[in-house]
């Protein structure tokens, strides 16, 4: 039986989800895995506050040397997000000669290279399948399930926050500022929401899938990037009546012109799998060359769900598992033979556009004008007037058919230059 000493470094809400994983399943993962799995160290700087887990006082530390330089912890795990100090804290439990596991996107996304290097040149290794769509096993499908194929696809939900609030303004006709509250009474959101209703945390994500689906290491403030922020309750409204609904999707999709990547509020269609996950779930779903499509759901959030990941890579590094997939898949190491990655201009995709304008004569045949001079088609158009006052105006939504960013960027700026343009205009993607 391998017996294995693990230190939890952070005992938050996801420390305290570990901590009970691993102080009230022993014996059950002991009888399944035959792997005897002690926690032995909690190290956090608030060793007293009630966290509900019931927890013996002597393994409480406000003291990190108590796990760095403790030689009988194999297994230290971070979870206290974050760039500083996690990152000084990792390469110093690798340099102590410990396995590393962590839930922490931020950490891996922005340090993976250098994280990872160090762990190679130290024997070591690092599982991370928490930091991408909580207790969904997908980083594992990929780097192991799904190894014979060469993945061409992926379209994710990655961030059960915007889910939550666009869900919401679906159910309930909410307002975006409302269904933001809702999400924050509930838990989903933080106080300051921005990582995630910006697109920032979905692309961290995103990023990371890039380069364990198809080793590309990208930075991840380059990709294309838009949040749930921009998304009004009018833009639900409309995509319903288009037969669609509106998900932040986060997408790396094979090209002839390389490796496309961008993180959207995005319509698709009503009855695709993707348009029926709600709430704050998370889903990915991924088309290999020979697996064809392949659907993956489940809670990406949570301290149930994410201490569910991080057990099982404390599990797989207890096992000597991840030690074997971390220097069998060289992440990060510049070994893997990747595909090039298109410049967020060059992106093509389909469009939902949305201008209000004074309902007038020619509105139109400008709009179709500056679209025609950049070679962008239209494929279908809504319109809905409205009084404003003593004036009536028009919302009008436009569905392209697939054009660059560039294009549409220059389009939609010369658009709103016009005279008869009364409120803000809205660009979306749309997918089939």
């Amino acid at each position: 039986m391998n017996s294995v000493k693990v230190g939890l470094i952070g005992f938050g809400t996801i420390g305290a989800g570990v901590a009970n994983i691993l102080l009230n399943k022993r014996e059950q993962i002991r009888q399944t895995t035959n792997a005897d799995i002690e926690l032995v160290k909690i190290c956090d700087r608030d060793i007293t506050s009630d966290r509900g887990v019931a927890v013996p006082r002597e393994i409480m530390t406000s003291d990190l040397a108590d796990i760095m330089d403790n030689p009988e912890i194999s297994v230290a795990i971070e979870l206290i997000g974050g760039i500083e100090p996690a990152r000084s804290f990792v390469l110093r439990a690798l340099e102590s000669g410990k396995n590393v596991v962590t839930a922490n996107k931020a950490l891996i996304a922005n340090c993976g290279k250098e994280l990872f290097d160090r762990a190679r040149e130290l024997g070591r290794s690092i599982g991370f399948e928490a930091s991408v769509c909580g207790g969904i096993p997908v980083l594992a499908s990929i780097q192991s399930s799904l190894q014979a194929n060469r993945i061409e696809s992926i379209e994710a939900i990655v961030n059960g926050t915007c889910n939550f609030i666009l869900s919401e303004m679906e159910s309930k006709q909410s307002a975006y500022s409302d269904a933001v509250k809702e999400a924050q009474r509930l838990g989903f959101a933080e106080a300051n929401p921005t990582l995630d209703v910006d697109g920032s945390d979905s692309t961290q994500k995103l990023a990371i899938l890039a380069q364990l689906a198809f080793g590309v290491a990208v930075d991840w403030k380059t990709v294309s990037r838009v949040g749930v922020d921009v998304v009004d309750a009018i833009d639900v409204r409309f995509a319903k009546e288009l037969g669609r609904r509106i998900r932040l999707l986060a997408v790396a999709e094979r090209t002839d012109a390389g490796l496309a990547l961008s993180v959207t509020p995005t319509l698709v269609a009503e009855d695709s799998a993707l348009a029926k996950v709600s709430n704050a779930f998370n889903a990915i779903q991924i088309v290999g060359d020979f697996l064809g499509p392949v659907f993956y759901q489940g809670w990406g959030a949570g301290r149930n769900p994410t201490a569910s990941a991080v057990c099982s890579d404390v599990i797989d590094a207890a096992l000597g598992r991840a030690k074997i997939t971390f220097d069998a898949l060289h992440l990060w190491s510049g070994q893997r033979k990747g595909i090039p990655v298109q410049s967020a201009t060059d992106i093509q995709s389909r469009a939902y556009l949305r201008f209000v304008v004074e309902d007038r004569p020619g509105v139109v045949a400008m709009i179709a004008d500056a679209l025609g001079k950049r070679n962008i088609s239209i494929e279908s158009m809504l319109q809905h007037v409205e009084e404003n006052g003593d004036q009536r105006v028009a919302s009008l939504i436009i569905l392209t058919y697939a054009a660059p960013a560039a294009a549409l960027d220059s389009a939609v700026q010369e658009i709103e230059k016009a005279s008869f343009i009364r409120g803000k205009s809205v660009r979306l993607a749309v997918r089939d």
